[in-house]
């Protein structure tokens, strides 16, 4: 087992998945266009952030009782199931996860077997964790791509945006929306003149509904 010093506690984390997703929606009205989005009750007190750059490759994030639980997908990945002659899941990708939390991912719509890295955290555990998987030499298993599509800070944030979805990005906006400052309708209308307001507001009450 691998312990990982570089992913943020669970608690930014999640804060941190949740303003991207509601950057995102104010951003790209089109749901099925946005890179990332969260489900704040995807199951009873489980919530789910999903990562999907439309190419092919994505990133499940969930936050459960029993703690969270990543996984990750590169389609040019030698771990992908699909590199070899059969498909079959890498060896190791799973062996160490928790029983608790690896049963989550056996909803069909997480594509379990769709996998090139699984990191996870328990609830009480202090550091993320990820099973002894021998990676090629050369190769990657697309957690450094993907896990860095969780920017860190509004800059970073702002500057990947304006190249995605071809627009300019205002950053002091993104700034109060890190910081989880209440996003009003002039927040929505400065960083998207074009967005409808009334819906998007409807869609941030439900992202960040119980919070």
């Amino acid at each position: 087992m691998t312990v990982l010093h570089t992913i943020a506690e669970p608690d930014v984390l999640k804060k941190r998945l949740m303003a991207l997703a509601a950057l995102d929606l104010i951003l790209c009205p089109e749901e099925w266009l946005r890179y990332h989005s969260y489900i704040v009750e995807w199951a009873p007190q489980v919530s789910l952030a999903k990562i999907d750059n439309g190419a092919g490759d994505h990133l499940f994030v969930l936050f459960t009782s029993e703690g969270v639980i990543m996984k990750g997908f590169d389609h040019e990945s030698a771990l992908s199931p699909h590199a070899g002659d059969e498909y079959e899941v890498w060896t190791g990708i799973y062996d160490e996860t928790p029983e608790a939390l690896l049963a989550w991912l056996d909803d069909e719509a997480l594509e379990k077997d769709e996998v090139t890295f699984c990191l996870w955290r328990e609830a009480g555990d202090s550091v993320w964790r990820k099973g002894n998987v021998e990676i090629p030499d050369g190769e990657e298993d697309g957690s450094g791509f993907l896990l860095g599509t969780i920017f860190e800070t509004p800059e970073d944030y702002a500057d990947w945006a304006e190249g995605y979805f071809e627009m300019t990005v205002p950053l002091e906006m993104v700034q109060q929306i890190y910081a989880g400052a209440p996003i009003t309708a002039d927040m929505i209308r400065t960083l998207n003149a074009e967005r409808d307001v009334a819906e998007a507001l409807r869609e941030l009450e439900e992202l960040f509904a119980g919070i």
